[in-house]
């Protein structure tokens, strides 16, 4: 991420471009703060985005070093009363660590080079999951199930994709994870529904 720039400013999208059954997640001019599927399935909410900015802040300057919250709303355009609430969640979560004084402040809890992305949304927002459909809930016997198992699916990509870079190498190597070529996917039988089906 550039400097001053908010995840919510980053053009994100999944697109359903090229082979049939592809989703590729691409990051050009397109739908902004958001990961899109003909729709916000998945939104980023401003409490992460505004996370994501004070970790960026603190994560450059150095390991150890402190922070001043008041500095880095300032800096980031966050009202103050929110980044303290937000500062105390991330501390509750383990994400940061915080010093009282005349120059006390915060700093980073964790190691920003093993920390992804993925452990920082699961922190501010609980675990991803699209349409209200997490990962790890089992099949549906009834009409959802025909669905759930796509939603299911998108839900560990985009675990996948969001795991695929750390803290250290978005705000200081400026490295941006991009799907390598066509993603084309095969198609399996829905197992759950086909049973749904032969017990009617």
């Amino acid at each position: 991420m550039l400097d001053g720039q908010r995840l919510s400013d980053l053009p994100i999208a999944f697109t359903t471009d090229g082979c049939a059954g592809a989703g590729d997640a691409v990051i050009d001019g397109g739908t902004y703060g958001s990961f899109d599927v003909g729709g916000n399935i998945v939104e980023i909410s401003k409490k992460l985005d505004y996370a994501l900015s004070m970790l960026r802040e603190v994560a450059r300057a150095g390991e150890g070093e402190v922070v001043s919250v008041r500095c880095v709303a300032e800096k980031n355009h966050i009202p103050y009363s929110f980044a303290r609430t937000i500062q105390h969640e991330m501390v509750k979560a383990g994400l940061l660590l915080t010093s009282r004084g005349p120059r006390g402040g915060m700093q980073l809890a964790v190691d920003a080079r093993t920390t992804s992305l993925l452990d920082v949304v699961e922190a501010i927002d609980g675990p991803v999951d699209i349409a209200g459909v997490r990962v790890d809930e089992p099949d549906a016997d009834d009409a959802s199930g025909h669905f759930r198992p796509v939603w299911q699916e998108l839900a560990r990509l985009t675990r996948g994709y969001l795991g695929s870079v750390t803290l250290y190498e978005l705000v200081i190597e400026d490295l941006v994870p991009y799907a390598g070529g066509d993603m084309c996917f095969e198609l399996r039988k829905n197992q759950a529904s086909q049973e749904a089906h032969e017990g009617r």
